[in-house]
């Protein structure tokens, strides 16, 4: 899956995670809202396989401005690029 723009959008939503004093305003409303509204229309980008010979490898990264995840499987036989 690939939602554009994934980090500026939940960037408000971060605010309320740090260590400060809780506050859920109209940005974060409105982040959670839309975020909401692009995850039910997100579109995968390819089939998920399962299977014993099936490796899955996670990549994860964090920065000031959000966070960044990609699935990648290795499926014997098959090549995509």
């Amino acid at each position: 899956m690939h939602i554009p723009e994934y980090s500026q959008i939940v960037s408000p939503l971060y605010l309320v995670t740090r260590k400060n004093d809780f506050h859920w305003g109209p940005e974060q409303q409105q982040a959670f809202a839309q975020i909401k509204q692009e995850i039910t229309h997100v579109v995968a980008l390819g089939p998920v396989r399962t299977g014993p010979d099936v490796k899955n490898m996670l990549y994860s990264a964090a920065g000031n401005n959000g966070l960044s995840w990609s699935l990648w499987q290795k499926v014997p036989g098959e090549t995509r690029g």
